[in-house]
């Protein structure tokens, strides 16, 4: 009897299904860490592209020097710095919510108390929004840029803070001070600025001379002395006009003031009026003259130490 032939059964392989903590691995993660990656890059791409447009208007200014830059150029250098600082922050801002979205928890349902949250962070952070309101004003009507020297009085302080002008965003600005300091400030604490390079600037230097001097042979020197200043190789492109003597600026019993006034190039007041007064000590000391005890610029001290 011929046996009855056998029947493969077929295999049948069992595959487990996936569980919910595996698809969201798969699906949502992968996007998730995709806007992050994507973000981080975009940031840095937006940075780069910021730092070789300021690199090209740093190489636009006339002459390479950051003080002597046009109010235009300053003002693009800060416009782009805003920009990127703006922009970098809006891009974490649409990855974040994308992110949260990802993680399932519902947006409209924040609204409430996103609102909440927003009135308590608008009681919370007046300063901040104040600090970014001023620097909108600041950019928008050119008060400062990149490159001026600036003299500024925060809200609250004794004194003044004096220095190159290094960053300007919606929030801060950024000094660099006579001594390498960086000093910084947030802009809705600015009460009072004085730009000390916006399109030209004067040297004054008041020359002290006995009561007694011959004041006609005095302004005779200090006019030789104008005159040999910007006929100065090294003087006369920082000079838009020569010297002028404007003449006696003040009397006491035992001195007179002589003043002695020179247009310049924006920042370079401070090298002009040191050059001014080496060169009177040296005309008056050959011509038998006397200087007073002190031979000072008619700003403030800490004006000529903050403009190096």
């Amino acid at each position: 009897m011929t046996p009855a032939p056998m029947t493969q059964t077929p295999v049948v392989l069992a595959v487990a299904p996936l569980s919910d903590v595996d698809r969201w691995l798969r699906s949502d993660l992968l996007l998730i860490v995709l806007y992050v990656v994507g973000a981080v890059l975009l940031a840095r791409f937006v940075g780069w592209a910021s730092a070789k447009v300021i690199r090209r208007i740093d190489a636009e200014a006339a002459g390479g020097d950051a003080l002597v830059r046009s109010e235009a150029e300053k003002h693009r250098h800060a416009v782009a710095q805003v920009v990127t600082w703006v922009t970098i922050v809006l891009i974490y801002c649409v990855a974040t919510v994308l992110v949260v979205q990802r993680f399932g928890v519902p947006l409209a349902g924040l609204v409430a108390p996103a609102t909440v949250a927003g009135v308590a962070l608008g009681f919370g952070a007046q300063r901040i929004v104040q600090d970014i309101l001023a620097g909108f004003f600041l950019i928008a009507e050119r008060q400062y840029g990149f490159g001026d020297v600036v003299r500024i009085a925060p809200l609250g302080a004794s004194g003044t803070v004096i220095g190159t002008v290094e960053e300007v965003t919606l929030r801060v600005t950024r000094l660099r001070s006579a001594n390498g300091e960086v000093v910084i400030v947030p802009n809705g604490q600015v009460v009072h600025v004085t730009n000390l390079s916006r399109d030209w600037a004067r040297a004054v230097v008041d020359v002290p001379v006995p009561s007694t001097a011959d004041i006609s042979r005095v302004n005779d020197v200090l006019h030789d002395v104008g005159v040999a200043a910007y006929a100065d190789a090294d003087l006369k492109p920082l000079l838009l006009d020569p010297p002028t003597v404007m003449g006696v600026e003040s009397l006491t019993v035992d001195e007179l003031q002589v003043r002695v006034v020179a247009r310049t190039l924006p920042g370079r007041q401070f090298e002009v009026g040191r050059a001014l007064r080496a060169r009177i000590v040296m005309a008056f000391r050959a011509n038998g003259l006397t200087v007073g005890p002190s031979l000072t610029v008619a700003e403030p001290a800490e004006t000529d130490a903050g403009a190096q």
